[in-house]
This record gives structure tokens, C-alpha cells and sequence, in this order.
């Protein structure tokens, strides 16, 4: 039997489901306009940007996607998350909504600031 399980950020947003792909492919463009220079990776089966520490997640789901920065981003912008859904650590995107494309670029640059700046610091 073969593992099935996508092992690039192409391959995930391929077998994501088919309403939510162009999501996926923007917010991942997005973040790799962030981050550049970071390392894509599936890890625990998610897409992750990896500089050298983990900067920012984000998975599929059956009706939005999730995006993953750090910790104290989601802190750092709860004002401008609080007309968002939100986790603990995720802002949900909804497929049927466009993407704040503004507060995650925001988000995203926050979080690679951290990580940029606190190498030493557990911030997750």
C-alpha cells in the first residue's frame, strides 16, 4: 500500500477540496511573498514556512481554510481579528468569502519579524 499523503504545499492544495483550491493557491502565493526565503514543508500533514523555525501554517478544511501565524501575531492584531473568525491560533478563511488579503500579509510580516528577531524565544 502507498502513502497517499500530499508531501509538497502543491500537492496538498491538490487534494484539498476543489471549492477551497483557489483559496489555497492565494493564500499560499501570499505567504510566499512574505517569506521567500523560508522552507515549505508538510509537517503533522499541514502545510508549514519554516525560517529556520516554523513562521506560519495553513490547512484545508471542508469549508474554509485556516491560516497559522504566531501566537502573539493573533495578539498583536486582535482588534482587526475581532470581525474575523477566529481559534486560539487560527484566523478561518471562508471559501464562500474573499481573502483579508491586507491582515494576512499584516499577520504574516508580524510573524517573520518574530521569528527573524527571536530565534532564542519560544513565541508558539
Amino acid at each position: 500500500m502507498t502513502d497517499k499523503r500530499p508531501t509538497t504545499i502543491a500537492g496538498y492544495i491538490e487534494a484539498a477540496p476543489r471549492e477551497g483550491q483557489a483559496h489555497l493557491h492565494q493564500l499560499h502565493a501570499l505567504l510566499k511573498s512574505v517569506a521567500p526565503q523560508a522552507e515549505e514543508a508538510i509537517k503533522w500533514g499541514t502545510p508549514f514556512f519554516v525560517e529556520p523555525r516554523f513562521v506560519f501554517a495553513f490547512s484545508a478544511h471542508k469549508k474554509h481554510c485556516s491560516f497559522a501565524p504566531a501566537a502573539a501575531a493573533m495578539a498583536h492584531f486582535r482588534k482587526e481579528l475581532a470581525k474575523h473568525k477566529t481559534t486560539q491560533g487560527t484566523l478561518q478563511l471562508p471559501y464562500a468569502e474573499p481573502l483579508p488579503e491586507a491582515l494576512i500579509r499584516k499577520l504574516a510580516e508580524y510573524s517573520l519579524q518574530l521569528v527573524r528577531e527571536r530565534e532564542d524565544d519560544a513565541f508558539w
